[in-house]
């Protein structure tokens, strides 16, 4: 008779070992190595080695590149336009989406919200939920005002049982709610550890490509901000999206960073209303001022998220700071801020070495692009001098630590965002400004184009 087999599973990479090592000889991290237990099926291998390190896609015949026809995918629009945009149009047929967020950010409405509205277009689906009962699912659904719904429920955390319903039933779509309270009777590690969530997404993702079901699947996640689990797990799934936003806010973003069919980076935003969520059309005015004149310190750019273009709101405080003067910024990188004020002191000739400066996005956005340079420096400025800039101004471009202002990318559909909600004035890299004909689509806009920092703080005092 078999022995039951232990193994050793990385937290971080997933990687496995027959030995207890403080060190994973995968990807080096210390102390990550949890204790499993295989419980051998069959008369020698278990499924975990079978369907693990297996293809999660049928084996076919050698084919060359060239013979083989590109066809792209039909998609299943949610209902949601928001959700959509992110997906890159919609479901796609066999593929599987992670979906990770804070505890009661909203994604078990949002996707509850998205099946009723699949199963109203004639679509077939089902809510598999490990965390409710589904007396609980069916409040949710009444506060959603969809307490009429035929969506399938099924309050399940077993895995076997999970996929002999969805080989029954055959759903278009299914939601896993979620991937850490599912568990496989071959293996005898509680829910939720690295080798059951390994297994149950696995096993999940090739039934997908099997049959064509899409499936998504809900994700814990870490106290960093992380989907919980193995890496491995975000390259098992097409798509991966992060559930963001602050409780104490009505607003959301979903945002898409790994995505085999559409655009990466991708974004959606919508408002939680008593009955759920609901899309914003105009995402721009949520990141936006309500100041009646303009305020020293703020300073309006545009940033790109995907395929949409964002108008957000770059606010600064400087203030006397003593001997150990801080630097913080929120929904910005603290450690580009301290570079860009090195910068603004070196070529700008404004020191701000014994002053706090604390730097804020507006809206609880995150910035990542290197184009908000120009605006931070300008907002820092502003509010050092007390003096606001001009009414209707905007301000966008990467700066180098040779106090150049470079190029950012796709700047003109940046200003075209910008003049159509109403803004007169635009400080922009020289490369960005518009040629010939262009220059006709930004009417009623002044665009101003530099080529260093100390330019744009100069033209910025002329404005004044």
């Amino acid at each position: 008779m078999a022995k039951d087999k232990t193994i050793f599973t990385c937290n971080d990479c997933g990687g496995t070992s027959s030995k207890w090592a403080g060190k994973c000889p995968h990807c080096g991290a210390w102390n990550s190595m949890v204790e499993s237990t295989l419980v051998p099926t069959g008369e020698s291998k278990n499924r975990l080695s079978q369907t693990t390190y297996s293809g999660l896609t049928p084996t076919t015949a050698l084919v060359a590149l060239s013979d083989i026809e590109a066809a792209d995918f039909d998609r299943t629009p949610t209902g949601l336009d928001e959700l959509d945009r992110v997906l890159g149009g919609g479901m796609v047929e066999g593929g599987v989406v992670l979906i990770g967020g804070d505890p009661g950010i909203g994604k078990s409405t949002l996707l509850l919200q998205a099946l009723d509205s699949l199963q109203r277009a004639g679509l077939k689906t089902l809510y598999v939920t490990g965390e409710e009962s589904g007396a609980q699912v069916a409040l949710r659904a009444k506060r959603l005002g969809i307490n009429n719904s035929r969506v399938q429920v099924m309050a399940e955390i077993g895995l076997e049982k999970i996929l002999s319903v969805l080989n029954h039933e055959q759903p278009n779509i299914a939601v896993i709610d979620s991937i850490q309270t599912m568990y496989s009777d071959q293996l005898t590690s509680a829910p939720g550890s690295v080798a059951q969530v390994r297994e149950c997404a696995a096993h999940l993702t090739r039934m997908a490509k099997a049959t064509g079901i899409g499936v998504v699947l809900v994700g814990h996640v870490t106290k960093e901000g992380a989907l919980a689990g193995p890496r491995v797990l975000e390259h098992m799934v097409d798509t991966v999206l992060y559930f963001e936003g602050d409780t104490h806010s009505n607003f959301r973003l979903i945002r898409a960073i790994k995505n085999r069919f559409g655009a990466v980076n991708e974004i959606g935003v919508f408002a939680m209303t008593e009955k759920g969520l609901k899309g914003v059309s105009n995402p721009s005015a949520i990141f936006l001022s309500t100041h009646p004149e303009p305020v020293p310190g703020s300073c309006v750019m545009v940033t790109l998220e995907g395929t949409r273009p964002l108008l957000v709101e770059i606010q600064a405080l400087v203030d006397g700071g003593g001997n150990s003067p801080r630097r913080l910024s929120v929904g910005l990188d603290r450690d580009r801020l301290a570079m860009l004020l090195a910068v603004l002191h070196r070529h700008a000739g404004v020191a701000c070495a014994d002053q706090d400066v604390f730097v804020n996005a507006v809206g609880g956005v995150r910035i990542s692009e290197p184009a908000a340079d120009l605006a931070v420096l300008l907002s820092i400025t502003s509010s050092l001098r007390g003096k606001p800039l001009p009414k209707g101004f905007i301000a966008f471009g990467e700066v180098g630590l040779a106090g150049e202002v470079r190029p950012a990318p796709r700047g003109q559909e940046r200003l075209k965002e910008a003049a159509k909600l109403g803004f007169s004035v635009a400080v922009v890299p020289k490369a960005n400004m518009p040629k010939g004909a262009a220059k006709k689509e930004f009417e009623g806009l002044t665009i101003h184009g530099v080529e260093r920092v100390e330019e744009a703080i100069n033209l910025v005092r002329g404005l004044g």
